[in-house]
């Protein structure tokens, strides 16, 4: 579904990825994993259209894709939840909702019934401003933003981050939903080593800007996983 060939990425004169492969297919989950600063959320902003990469290549349901923007990466169906949730704090929860419209067609510009079954919370709190809610429910809610526009591809950054226990059980369940379906690529970038691996098909471990070790679920364990990932935490 989406697919990045060997990318490389530049802040100014500083490259930040060298070199970075990794696929996402329909009804797999892709984690991205490693420590803070490895360029996991660089990676995402490139897959995004947030910013452009400086060589490699990015192919979209096998097309081959130039430079795009993050508006035309929407409308293609790639949706986005940042790390730090990035709502709205002075609109309400339905019109947070509601900003996913702009890269719909017309006829498409309502909330899917299934984005209040999955977070009920935003069905009791649709009035309420998206500053009011808790960490928990405004991770939900950017989550949710997300879904309003029908992804082929979600890319996730860090949603457990901050979150509390039940909440972040509920993601869990969510995520699982949207992978058996089929029909979404899900790109999970996450530290929180069990809940990425429990719903993990393949995994891509970064460190300084590269990708370390990558592979399928079952050619990658559990413990050779998450012994290399402690071996980069403690150098």
């Amino acid at each position: 579904m989406i697919e990045a060939d060997n990318v490389t990425l530049h802040y100014g004169g500083s490259q930040i990825l060298f070199g970075v492969s990794l696929t996402a297919q329909p009804g797999q989950v892709a984690c991205v994993m490693g420590n803070n600063g490895v360029g996991k959320t660089s990676l995402m902003n490139l897959l995004a259209g947030r910013h452009p990469r400086s060589g490699g290549e990015l192919r979209l349901m096998g097309e081959r894709l130039g430079r795009v923007t993050a508006q035309e990466m929407a409308r293609r169906g790639v949706a986005y939840v940042p790390q730090g949730r990035a709502i709205f704090p002075l609109l309400t929860v339905r019109e947070n909702l509601e900003t996913g419209f702009g890269c719909l067609p017309r006829g498409q510009r309502r909330i899917p019934d299934e984005i209040f079954d999955s977070f009920p919370v935003l069905a009791e709190m649709a009035h309420r401003r998206g500053g009011d809610l808790s960490g928990g429910q405004q991770q939900q809610l950017a989550i949710a933003r997300a879904l309003v526009i029908r992804p082929k591809v979600l890319l996730m950054d860090e949603p457990t981050e901050g979150i509390q226990p039940n909440i972040i059980a509920q993601i869990g369940r969510v995520i699982a939903a949207l992978r058996d379906r089929g029909d979404m690529a899900i790109v999970l970038v996450e530290q929180y080593f069990d809940f990425a691996y429990d719903l993990g098909d393949s995994f891509a471990l970064m460190e300084r800007g590269q990708v370390v070790l990558s592979g399928r679920r079952d050619q990658v364990s559990r413990e050779a996983l998450h012994g290399r990932l402690a071996s980069l935490s403690a150098a």
